[in-house]
């Protein structure tokens, strides 16, 4: 492992000196109804409306900014599933450097046209972010352009790390802050940010259960690979830490928890439904740990939205999933007389009980039946998991035989 290069609060406001007038000081929101669940006040640090829609565009205009004529010279290269993607296009374009970006397959649409709007050239290679790292390292051999990492550089951290200073001057007597983490560039950044003012903060970064290299590899005391990752949120899907940013999350960071595909869900449509914030999974995961967690969090807590970059056939999908996860769509299967008006009272009952009718499906045929009876599908939207229940005891009451 490499020895972790001095990135301490004077690098990172000098950073800061940089970014002047190039990044965005994202605002935080104040969210009621977080504040109501934890038991005390609840930010949100708001980097979705970053330039670009995520922080990676501080870190990356950083490390961009720091090289040589020669360098600049030679163009840069990146590998990204696209917020990264999109910093290092943003920042050539500013600083006039061409720029090439590796992109995984399946990269989000909207991500991929940014890229490219900001000017860079984009080549799919790999199924994962390493795969495209491997390329973009590959490009960088062969042309002499110069690799733009995702996280794993000092600039880079000192780039995120701003995000850390902002919140300690938005918010002065925060206690804990919580971070969606990847790579750690920005978990690495905030904490060695926020540790050189208030020590006594407690730094949690937050990754997607089924793509979380750090858990496994802080109790392996060394970065270590997954072998396999399957998330929604692809702002998150890094098979390894940095060397860099390992050391760095080991050593100021205070705990990293991982939260499910349904959390995630839950958390993009509640930024949606009640902070009328559009974020994507990745950016929604500090979120999705307070949602699991409300007790765990000295209050006042600042919850980083980490990215806004979502395609909206994704958003779509995720808002579904996560109206499911919250107990908003109900199946069932009831059983009725096969008489007219049969099912005219059936639909009469679950009307009655507020609930909506999203589809009706028949079927008459099955041993479980009698020749006078039918099972009735229905898919129903309701508003949560109490009104379900409400609408399933309205049923019963009524003499329908209902299973879930």
């Amino acid at each position: 492992m490499s020895e972790w290069p001095m990135v301490g609060l004077a690098e990172i406001e000098a950073a800061r000196d940089l970014l002047e007038g190039v990044a965005v000081r994202t605002p935080m929101e104040e969210s009621r109804w977080l504040s109501e669940m934890v038991g005390g006040e609840v930010r949100l640090k708001a980097e979705n409306l970053q330039r670009t829609g995520s922080f990676k565009a501080r870190g990356a205009y950083v490390r961009i900014a720091r090289l040589s004529p020669e360098e600049r010279a030679r163009g840069v290269v990146a590998a990204s599933a696209g917020n990264h993607a999109q910093g290092v296009a943003l920042a050539a374009r500013l600083l006039g450097i061409s720029a090439t970006v590796f992109m995984p397959e399946g990269a989000p649409i909207p991500k991929e046209r940014a890229t490219r709007g900001y000017g860079a050239e984009v080549v799919f290679s790999g199924q994962y972010l390493e795969d495209a790292l491997v390329s973009a390292h590959e490009f960088a051999e062969r042309t002499g352009a110069v690799l733009i990492h995702p996280f794993d550089h000092p600039d880079v951290v000192a780039g995120q790390g701003t995000v850390g200073l902002e919140i300690l001057e938005q918010l002065p007597e925060v206690a804990t802050v919580v971070v969606p983490t990847g790579g750690g560039g920005l978990l690495a950044g905030i904490a060695l940010a926020v540790k050189a003012v208030r020590p006594d903060v407690r730094i949690v970064g937050v990754q997607a259960k089924d793509a979380a290299a750090y858990p496994g590899s802080l109790a392996a005391g060394r970065p270590t690979p997954l072998q396999v990752m399957r998330t929604m949120a692809d702002g998150i899907a890094v098979g390894r830490p940095g060397d860099l940013t390992f050391a760095a999350v080991r050593e100021h960071c205070d705990d990293v928890l991982t939260v499910s595909e349904d959390s995630l869900a839950r958390a993009v449509l509640s930024l949606a439904e009640r902070a009328k914030l559009v974020v994507e999974p990745a950016g929604a995961a500090a979120v999705a740990a307070l949602l699991d967690r409300p007790g765990d969090f000295a209050a006042p807590v600042v919850a980083v939205l980490s990215g806004g970059n979502i395609d909206p056939l994704l958003l779509g999908k995720v808002i579904r999933h996560g109206m499911a996860a919250a107990g908003r769509y109900l199946n069932l299967h009831v059983t009725i007389p096969d008489a007219p008006g049969g099912l005219a009272r059936l639909l009469t009952e679950v009307s009655a009980a507020g609930a909506n009718v999203l589809e009706v499906a028949h079927e008459r045929i099955s041993p479980a039946l009698s020749m006078d009876e039918v099972d009735v599908h229905l898919q129903l939207e309701t508003r949560g998991s109490t009104h379900s229940e409400t609408v399933l005891a309205r049923l019963r009451e009524h003499g329908y035989r209902v299973l879930e």
